[in-house]
Formats: structure tokens, C-alpha cells, sequence
């Protein structure tokens, strides 16, 4: 601002003192020039996307963010007959990007690879080995950190990545770290939950259903295709009858088609009200990660007393 008003002060000045005219016109020109680029610059904000940023600006946002950044995670898996592979991957990314429009900080480049052994029998679905897929995690983190940014927050958007996502954060504490790593894990807004149950008229469903393929027409509207919403089954065949267990199968034994729910009424005013709550819910994630001052004390104070449990101290 002060540049601006020097700037200001001495072309009013000129104006006004044209005594030798084609010198100070050169000067206006100058001047001018350096006062668009200076206004310019003012206007300019920082990208939140990591790969948006140059390199100088990068260490400007690592600045800005607190030190804070948000790996949008998905798959490439089937989403019906109507929604692209990358629904999850967009979705999550979109939100994100507008959480962090919200309340700054860095937003990792696309992140696809996710675990979906379940969907290996849909065409298109891309599936990685369960050492590479935490040896990936494990390594964009430590990128991440070796590039300042020492909270990370993983923001998945991607069911079938809950229980994968939650044992990585647990394997943190299996040797040390000079960063933290975030789960987003939001409770249920109930008040939302109402709001967005209402509008909806198939509430059933948990894949590719019509609260999924309504945000899609808001993320990626040009890529949604809703007339093929009923070309193929979202119903639950339960083909297996299994009380009190679990094992790997059993999404396949519900929906085979990997399409659970109905998406043919899905509608964009939906989608709006969805995403809304979504990325509300994370802006304030990422301003209370940004506020934490507990998890990093706290996980050095446990690789202490890990490496030496004889000498731990009993808390009160």
C-alpha cells in the first residue's frame, strides 16, 4: 500500500510539472507500468492446489497454511452405469479445494491410489498391491514434510479406504516423526443429515446412489451421465448369510454391479446442499489442525517413553 501511494503522489506530480513533456511522459509510462504490476501483485492470493503453486510462492503458502496439508484421497472404481471412475478422487479434491479456499492452507495433487480389491471385476478399476499402497501413503508424507508442511490431514473420500486409512494412522507410532498425521473423521451433523434426507426421494443406497450422483452434477457436471442411472441394478442381492462376522467378500455379495442405491432422481439443487455441508464440515477441521498445539508434544513424549518403557512415568 505504501509503494501504491508513493507511486500515486509522484504521477500526480508529474502531471502537474511538465516542464520537459516527452521526458516526463516516458516517466508516466514507467510509472504506470510499475503501478499496474504493483496493484497487480495486491490482488493476486495464493493458489490452495499444490501443484498450482510455483516454487517460490510454495514457501509462501507453507507460511500462510500454518504448516497444513490436506491429501484429498479416492480410487478409480466403477460408480454405476452413469458416474466416471474418478468420482471419488473429484469429489474429494473439489471439497478440499474449497475448504482450503475457506480457511487457507495446501491441497495435495490428485491421489488415486486407494484400496478397492472389492471392484478388481468392473472394467476400469485400478488396484494396487497392499505393501505399495501404504508404502506410497507412508512416502507422500514424508514428502510432505520434508517440504515444511508438518500437519497432514487425510481427507478421504472413499469408503472403502476407512479401515486402511485408520491402521496408517495408528502405524505412526511405530517409529518417529517430525509430523502428524490427521484423520478427517467428522461426526454426523444431524441437522444436515435431515436437511439433505429430505430433498432426497431414494435415500437407500451407499455407492453411486442419488446424494453421490447429485454432488457429482455440482464437481463434475459435464461427466455424469443420468440417463444410464437405470440401466443396471443398485439392489442389495444379499448372496450371503453371515451373522456376527465379517470377511472380504461380502460387498461383492451385495452389489455385484458395484452400484448400491438409485440415482435416477439425483438433482444438482441436492448436490449444492451436500457439498455445502461437506466442505463446511472440513474448513473447520482444517482451522482446528491449524490451532493444535497438543499432538506433536504429546507423540514425542510416547517415541521417548517407547524407546525406554522401563523408565515411563505413571500420569495423574
Amino acid at each position: 500500500m505504501l509503494l501504491i501511494s508513493v507511486l500515486m503522489r509522484t504521477i500526480a506530480f508529474l502531471l502537474f510539472n511538465l516542464k520537459y513533456k516527452i521526458h516526463s511522459m516516458k516517466r508516466l509510462l514507467v510509472l504506470f507500468s510499475i503501478l499496474a504490476l504493483a496493484l497487480s501483485a495486491q490482488g493476486q492470493k495464493l493458489p490452495v492446489a499444490w501443484d498450482e503453486l510455483t516454487s517460490p510462492d510454495f514457501i509462501k503458502a507453507v507460511k500462510q497454511s500454518n504448516g497444513v496439508c490436506v491429501i484429498p484421497l479416492g480410487v478409480i472404481e466403477k460408480h454405476g452405469p452413469h458416474l466416471p471412475l474418478g468420482t471419488d478422487v473429484f469429489s474429494a479434491r473439489s471439497n478440499a479445494l474449497l475448504a482450503a479456499g475457506n480457511e487457507y492452507c495446501i491441497v495435495y495433487p490428485y491421489y488415486f491410489a486407494g484400496q478397492i480389491y472389492e471392484a478388481k471385476h468392473q472394467p476400469g478399476t485400478i488396484t494396487y498391491s497392499p505393501d505399495i499402497l501404504y508404502k506410497l501413503l507412508d512416502e507422500t508424507c514424508k514428502e510432505i514434510s520434508r517440504n515444511g508442511l508438518k500437519k497432514i490431514i487425510l481427507y478421504n473420500g472413499h469408503g472403502g479406504n476407512t479401515n486402511f486409512l485408520q491402521y496408517f494412522c495408528q502405524a505412526q507410532l511405530a517409529e518417529q516423526k517430525d509430523y502428524v498425521v490427521y484423520l478427517y473423521s467428522p461426526e454426523t451433523d444431524v441437522e444436515a443429515r435431515k436437511q439433505i434426507d429430505a430433498m432426497l426421494i431414494n435415500k437407500a443406497g451407499e455407492h453411486a446412489h442419488e446424494e453421490e450422483t447429485s454432488e457429482m452434477m455440482i464437481v463434475r457436471p459435464d461427466l455424469v451421465k443420468i440417463d444410464q442411472a437405470i440401466t443396471q441394478s443398485g439392489a442389495d442381492l444379499n448372496r450371503l448369510s453371515l451373522k456376527d462376522g465379517y470377511t472380504g467378500i461380502w460387498w461383492y455379495a451385495k452389489y455385484p454391479n458395484h452400484y448400491a442405491g438409485d440415482a435416477k432422481d439425483a438433482n444438482s439443487a441436492t448436490g449444492k446442499v451436500v457439498q455445502a455441508h461437506y466442505v463446511k464440515q472440513l474448513t473447520e477441521f482444517i482451522k482446528t489442525v491449524k490451532a493444535d498445539t497438543d499432538a506433536q508434544p504429546l507423540q514425542n513424549e510416547f517415541y521417548k517413553e517407547s524407546a525406554s518403557p522401563l523408565n515411563t512415568k505413571v500420569k495423574n
